[in-house]
């Protein structure tokens, strides 16, 4: 449970989490219309899931190089 939490709060997810919320704050205050606040958190999203991805593919592919050479 902790290491979950401890993963939740690096500074990428509070970045995450940050812009998330001032684009929302900013969309529904009519700062920023709906079509922009959706554009800017599809980038944001993408761009969390994305290094999200990345960085298991590579803990896989380094524990698949440790079993061969083992």
């Amino acid at each position: 449970m902790l290491k979950k939490l401890a993963k939740l709060i690096d500074v990428k997810s509070i970045v995450t989490f940050v812009l998330t919320g001032v684009f929302a704050y900013l969309s529904i205050i009519g700062v920023i219309s709906g079509e922009q606040f959706l554009t800017v958190f599809t980038m944001v999203i993408s761009f969390y899931f994305g290094t999200q991805a990345g960085k298991r593919e590579t803990a896989a592919e380094e524990k698949e190089e440790k079993k061969d050479e083992g």
